[in-house]
């Protein structure tokens, strides 16, 4: 069973329809108590960082998420998501994470090395460029488009974290993780078949369903 974790600032829907296609065992919830005993969690999110940090803390998932990271039990952070993992944002002033990956959360530049502007937000499809391939995640996972929304990037000194880059105006985070937390900066549930194998490998591998 996965848990899919609702603080209320998650596109459910299409998370849901994607387990949902892939007849994966899911529940949703908007309290720790309605989700424990899962075999892993998703993680979804759209909107603001320091939004979501304060409905985490509200819906009391930030204890909740560190517990169950400690027992050992995989979760997969999406878009939003995946940047809530990481030590802190600067996005509307600085606010911190959840800490489990070391960066911040920084916003695009909107400006080139050259001094030409450039498009903010970072949206459609983009290739991924994937650089451990030997993940258990990235299971039959290529160098594949995959689809992006976001102003923010993640931005990290540990390179072992970087699963896969996508290029845009620079290396951006694609795919992050270490051992059983793994990210998407891009949603998988909108990205064709390589974001069905993501999800896919993530419940059926990484979790065991």
């Amino acid at each position: 069973m996965i848990g899919v974790i609702d603080y209320g600032m998650g596109n459910l829907f299409s998370v849901s329809k994607a387990l949902e296609r892939l007849n994966i065992e899911y529940k949703i919830g908007d309290r720790p108590d309605q989700l424990h005993g899962c075999d892993g969690y998703i993680l979804p999110g759209v909107g603001a960082f320091p939004d979501a940090m304060k409905a985490l803390a509200e819906h009391q998932f930030i204890g909740f998420i560190h517990q169950k990271v400690d027992e050992g039990v995989p979760l997969y952070g999406i878009c939003l998501g995946m940047q809530l993992l990481f030590e802190g944002s600067e996005e509307g002033g600085q606010t911190d994470g959840l800490g489990l990956f070391p960066g911040t959360i920084r916003r695009f530049s909107g400006m080139d090395q050259s001094g030409r502007a450039y498009k903010v937000p970072h949206m459609g499809w983009n290739q991924m460029n994937i650089h451990r391939p030997e993940k258990e995640l990235l299971t039959d996972v290529e160098n594949e488009y995959v689809y992006f929304v976001h102003s923010y990037a993640a931005v990290t000194d540990d390179e072992d974290l970087l699963y896969a880059t996508a290029d845009y105006h620079g290396a951006v985070p694609a795919i992050v993780g270490r051992d059983h937390v793994v990210a998407s900066q891009f949603h998988p549930e909108k990205s064709g078949r390589a974001g069905m194998q993501l999800l896919e490998n993530f419940c059926r591998v990484m979790c065991r369903q």
